[in-house]
């Protein structure tokens, strides 16, 4: 059985096998024993759900990371604060494992910020199975399935089911899709989110109004209607985080490991040289075994312990648009199985939008990578088939690109083929390699690393897994009843521009946004709302309020304006021109809590620019298409240089202005006048 798992990757298995490599790749059946770990699991869980708990601060962390040694070393170091590394450190603090953790940038900052939000089984791997005749797939579904369940437990205010419809413009389509997804629903068993079924033509319009009722000159027949779940990815991996904090884990974001510390007999790697990126500081910190779970970048951390290292990931491109809430109705998400160019293609409602994707395509590693304009016109025209209205270029409020490590077979000619199974790797002593996989089954492969890590650093463990088990901060207990609690029992209060403080309703939108945020910790953001007047929302249209910039600053480990704008809220990926907008007043509010001087206010909101350009919306896209309208106007070079005049003799006059005040007496001091000029020019 072992060997069939290995078959995706063969190639790299032969090459690391003939290298004197361990490859360490375990059964999907999960490993947790339940013996023995009751007392164990109720420790841990008590100290993730008390609601007195705060997590360490960031400097405690650096601290603990900075105090090992090679005398005393931690047990595992994680690179790379993904749904996976984070994940390993949760799994392993939890087994009573000392863990630390280091991610270059911030907790998600990468591919796990960037998936396509569904937690899934997967239908087409299903598929796969039965025209394959292959089991290995199948039992890709049956454990995804199984994780599938866990997640929307473990994190209910984050996730939850999410019903798919597939159209269907053929009898012998309804019948197919029927037939497989009722095997779906077999396979899931007891762990099944709801039943699926066949609704009629105009039930199904009913369901979804924008559904077109013709397409490619064919009729609709019907469609059929399954569930998988659905997640907001960063927050569910900051969750992640905090949780491990919680559980004893030392996670650190913004530090970069620089280079590896060997042992100078053996050769094998026992820690990092890591470069702490907010305060510029170097330290050395000692493990027993390195964790590397950088996604896309782990064949770069590989290459830093051994230069002559072949890649073992093939990285693949997906793309996301985000479309106003009008394109679906809420709680229902609209599948397309087959493009033109055999492709999927959805459509979900998602955080009061709809999200639309996705492509898979062969890509280069950056580290933001950018959606190419061909890849968003191909998801707008291939759902553009199916619906009823127009789809325009000009609604695209936000548009992204991530990267998906996929584990290399040498033999795929694309990567639509290659499997999204995972690889546990210890190609060099002391170093163990994960990658591939997807975000629905991050908790069974950190698993599978803690074990391979156990084996490999000879560690003494107190007790089993228990993460199949252990809710994620916030989420022991929630129910989704919990936001009445918060609309009736706080408001918001609001500081006009005038300065005045008044009171506002916590109303419903608020309410219900915070306690699936934060679920039982939505009273702490609702108490600062309320007590501190940070109570105003940050963007017009949208639920995020001023008060979740402190809170997240305090308690979530958020050090950067993008980090709150792209990760604490999801805001540059449901609306990038909003996020712009309300990038000012995130800095401002991060300043005071962080301390923050004038340089690095301008450095923030300088980063926080060149972030959202890379989200390609309808407003900072440069493109020419005939098929869409674009919301750009053709502008003449001399209207151009009229304005570039304006604008020049306007800050001509307002710095005129700045030094008459000085001229006139205004000379408190030299930065008041540095003030004004900013704020003028």
């Amino acid at each position: 059985m072992a060997a069939s798992r290995l078959r995706v990757v063969g190639a790299l298995a032969a090459a690391a096998a003939g290298s004197g490599a361990a490859i360490v790749y375990n059964p999907l059946i999960s490993s947790e024993n339940d013996a023995g770990t009751g007392g164990a699991l109720e420790s841990v869980r008590r100290k993730i759900a008390d609601p007195a708990a705060v997590v360490p601060s960031r400097e405690v962390h650096r601290s603990a990371l900075m105090g090992s040694s090679t005398v005393k070393p931690l047990d595992v170091l994680v690179v790379g604060g993904g749904a996976t590394g984070c994940g390993v450190a949760l799994d392993a603090a939890c087994r009573g494992l000392s863990v630390g953790l280091v991610e270059r940038e911030d907790f998600s900052s990468g591919t796990s910020s960037r998936s396509t939000k569904l937690i899934h089984g997967g239908v087409r791997y299903l598929e796969k199975a039965v025209f394959n005749l292959d089991y290995g797939q199948l039992k890709l579904v049956f454990h995804a399935l199984k994780e599938r369940k866990r997640i929307i437990e473990n994190a209910p205010h984050l996730c939850h089911a999410l019903p798919c419809m597939t159209p269907c413009f053929e009898w012998f389509e309804v019948v197919y899709y029927w037939l497989g997804l009722k095997l779906y629903d077999v396979v899931a068993n007891r762990h099944m989110l709801h039943l699926s079924r066949y609704y009629s033509a105009n039930e199904s319009v009913e369901l979804f109004p924008t559904l077109a009722r013709k397409g490619h000159n064919r009729s609709l027949k019907g469609t059929v209607v399954y569930y998988d779940g659905q997640m907001n990815d960063s927050r569910l991996n900051v969750g992640l985080a905090c949780t491990a904090a919680l559980a004893g884990a030392a996670v650190l974001n913004h530090a970069e490991v620089i280079s590896f510390i060997k042992d100078d007999l053996t050769g094998r790697i026992i820690g990092a040289r890591v470069r702490d990126n907010l305060s510029g500081k170097v330290f050395d910190t000692y493990a027993k075994v390195v964790v590397n779970a950088a996604g896309p970048f782990c064949d770069a951390l590989r290459q830093m312990a051994d230069k002559g290292a072949s890649p073992m990931i093939c990285p693949s491109s997906g793309v996301h648009v985000v479309l106003p809430d009008y394109y679906s109705p809420e709680g229902m998400g609209l599948i397309v199985p087959k493009t033109k160019d055999g492709r999927v293609v959805f459509m979900l409602p998602w955080l009061g939008r709809t999200i639309a994707g996705t492509t898979d395509s062969n890509t280069a590693i950056t580290m933001l990578p950018e959606p190419h304009e061909d890849e968003i016109q191909f998801i707008l025209d291939a759902i553009c088939d199916y619906l009823s209205v127009k789809v325009r270029r000009s609604d695209v409020l936000s548009a992204w690109s991530g990267i998906r490590p996929l584990a290399v077979d040498p033999s795929a000619k694309n990567t639509e083929s290659i499997s999204r199974d995972h690889v546990v790797l210890e190609d060099f002593p002391g170093l163990i390699t994960i990658t591939g996989g997807k975000w629905t089954t991050y908790r069974s492969m950190a698993e599978d690393v803690v074990n391979a890590a156990v084996k490999s650093g000879k560690l003494k463990p107190s007790n089993g897994c228990l993460t199949g088990r252990v809710p994620l901060v916030g989420g022991d207990g929630w129910d989704p009843s919990s936001f009445t609690e918060l609309a009736q029992n706080f408001v918001r209060m609001k500081k006009t521009h005038a300065g005045r403080v008044v009171p506002g309703v916590m109303d419903s939108a608020a309410a219900k946004h915070l306690s699936h945020a934060y679920g039982n910790l939505a009273h702490r953001v609702a108490a600062i709302a309320q007590n501190e007047n940070l109570g105003k929302r940050l963007a017009h249209g949208y639920p995020f309020l001023e008060a979740e910039v402190a809170y997240c600053a305090r308690q979530e480990y958020c050090e950067s304006a993008v980090d709150f704008i792209a990760r604490r809220s999801r805001l540059a990926f449901l609306d990038t021109d909003a996020a712009g907008r309300a990038l000012p007043r995130v800095i401002e509010i991060m300043a005071a809590e962080h301390g923050w001087d004038r340089r690095r206010r301008r450095e923030e909101l300088r980063q926080g620019r060149e972030f959202l350009e890379t989200f390609k919306s309808s407003k900072n896209a440069q493109f020419h298409d005939g098929k869409h309208a674009t919301g750009e106007f053709p502008v003449s070079p001399f209207l151009s240089l009229f304005c570039g005049c304006l604008v020049g003799n306007l800050r001509l006059w307002r710095t005129f202005q700045v030094l008459k005040w000085w001229c006139s007496g205004g000379r408190s001091s030299g930065d008041e006048v540095k003030n004004k000029l900013f704020l003028y020019l």
